[in-house]
């Protein structure tokens, strides 16, 4: 096997580990047992390490590797990735600090793209490293969750903001645009650095500059545009807009948990699932083409597990307010929608061989 073959089936294990302990562990919070295993005990305690850093800090570090060119740029997946199985195996020490070496190493590589193209958006990118690398090394000091998860959730938030601002260009955009984005960030930021100190205050700071970014993507994202045309464009669009809609609501329940309300669940799935995971469902058509080589054959049949994943996180976040039941059921309902989201994908890999199969003379 080449050292690329090597290097990609790693990296796919880890990421498939993460989210897979990931889902399982997050079933298990909810007192739904999917096996009797000790690793099942321990994804459930770093379900949120496992979701935000072995699965997306490592999925995100993978495309930016592919556009930095780089064989150095590799190593921040390969060390979210592995800190991951670390977790899975009760080394948290070691985890902790191969996630800070990741964060370094990320914001290493955002660095070296920024200095390829000077642009608000790499900028952007660089930050949100800063950011993740700011959360990690909390996490490795063993800060409280509410100091921790305002930086991994600004990392993943402002990874998305730089890329819709990347692709505003694409539009006539107004002069406030930038600038305003600019601000509700440096208020995102704030309230993420300021969260360990003032929970309260900060926490609604950082709660209502969520809702902020929802309401400029909603004003400003060129899926306004692109939810009226057809085929990819049109279904990347509604997940886009479907996702803003979530980010929206996890800031408000955010703020409200800040305030002690009890919309802490709200507000990490709204965000986690609602916001983050459409922009997974929405990109994947063209990303895993782009860094995987799989080419896949699109269909409305993509728009299933969509559906299926808005219509469960609906039943658990807003129906499990009052029944338990419910949320239980809308939890395990989401992890069947990311089941048939896993599907959906081989399917259209299949499709799209067996078609351009048969053109073979």
């Amino acid at each position: 096997m080449s050292a690329r073959r090597l290097l990609g089936a790693t990296l796919f294990a880890c990421v498939a580990a993460s989210l897979l302990a990931g889902i399982a562990g997050g079933l298990m919070r909810v007192g739904i047992v999917v096996a009797s295993a000790d690793w099942l005990g321990r994804a459930a305690l770093s379900h949120a390490a496992l979701m935000m850093c072995g699965l997306m800090g490592t999925v995100i570090g993978i495309e930016r590797a592919v556009a930095a060119r780089h064989r150095f740029a590799w190593s921040a997946p390969l060390l979210s990735g592995t800190a991951g199985l670390l977790l899975l195996r009760g080394a948290n020490t070691a985890a902790a600090f191969l996630l800070l070496a990741a964060g370094i190493a990320f914001i290493a590589v955002n660095a070296l793209l920024l200095r390829r193209q000077r642009a608000a958006h790499t900028f952007l990118l660089l930050a949100s490293a800063c950011a993740w690398a700011i959360g990690n090394f909390l996490f490795a000091a063993a800060a409280a969750p509410v100091a921790v998860l305002p930086w991994w959730f600004a990392f993943l938030v402002m990874t998305v903001a730089a890329e819709r601002l990347e692709m505003t260009r694409l539009m006539r955009r107004r002069p406030a645009a930038q600038p305003l984005l600019a601000l509700v960030l440096a208020l995102l930021l704030l309230g993420a650095a300021l969260s360990g100190v003032a929970p309260v205050a900060c926490g609604v700071l950082f709660g209502l500059a969520l809702l902020a970014l929802s309401a400029w993507l909603f004003t400003f994202d060129i899926a306004r545009r692109t939810v009226r045309a057809q085929g990819l464009p049109r279904y990347m669009a509604v997940c886009l807009l479907a996702g803003y809609a979530w980010l929206a609501a996890g800031g408000l329940a955010w703020a409200a948990t800040a305030l002690g309300l009890p919309a802490r669940d709200i507000a990490l799935h709204a965000l986690g699932l609602g916001f983050l995971f459409s922009m997974i469902l929405g990109h994947a058509p063209v990303i895993l083409p782009a860094i995987a080589r799989i080419k896949l054959l699109f269909g409305n049949f993509f728009y299933l597990p969509l559906a299926a994943l808005h219509l469960s996180l609906l039943l658990r976040l807003f129906g499990g307010l009052a029944d338990f039941q419910a949320r239980r059921t809308g939890a395990l309902l989401n992890a069947v929608a990311l089941a048939l989201f896993a599907l959906t994908v081989v399917a259209a890999a299949c499709a799209w061989r067996r078609r351009h199969d048969t053109r073979q003379p």
